[in-house]
């Protein structure tokens, strides 16, 4: 299949969330050095290769993987930060099923994307590979866009203690 056509496709597998206007919202929320609505948008097209190449089930793997991190920051207001970790999934989760047909595989897939940090393990071969596809898209967000917004702050910063000192 052309670059072309899985392009179309995947497309046509996720318009109807991203056009979705509560998720809009997610633009404006920030996950990792850059809006939560694009880092779903990359695990949901990691998690759409990687099912799609194995042959397994990529358009509810594709949805479920766009809809894993959709939550709010106000709904993560009653946790503490290391609580985010462990129960974001499942405010993502409540979303998802208030704004969307969501079945008990999807579900799955978005309740156990944080494993092993949430004690359940996942029942599905795309559970495991949205969770691995997640990780992999998280990780080079945190080193190429975290770690440069870090460091300008920190640039920022010592710039400004000079100056003042001057």
């Amino acid at each position: 299949m052309s670059f072309l056509k899985e392009t179309y496709e995947f497309d046509a597998i996720i318009n109807d969330i991203t056009n979705h206007a509560r998720f809009q919202e997610l633009k404006m929320e920030l996950h990792h050095g850059i809006s939560r609505y694009e880092h779903s948008l990359r695990v949901a097209k990691m998690t759409y290769y990687m099912t799609k190449f194995l042959q397994l089930d990529y358009e509810r793997a594709t949805r479920a993987a766009l809809l894993h991190d959709f939550f709010f920051n106000e709904d993560m207001e009653k946790y503490t930060t290391s609580e985010v970790f462990r129960y974001h999934q499942y405010e993502a989760l409540k979303n998802a099923q208030e704004c969307f047909d969501i079945d008990s595989k999807q579900a799955n897939m978005i309740e156990t994307h944080m494993f092993p940090v949430c004690h359940k393990m996942p029942k599905y071969v795309e559970s495991w590979i949205m969770t691995l596809a997640d990780k992999i898209v998280a990780t080079h967000e945190m080193y190429r866009y975290k770690a440069a917004l870090t460091m300008g702050i920190w640039i920022i910063f010592l710039f400004n203690i000079i100056t003042i000192q001057k």
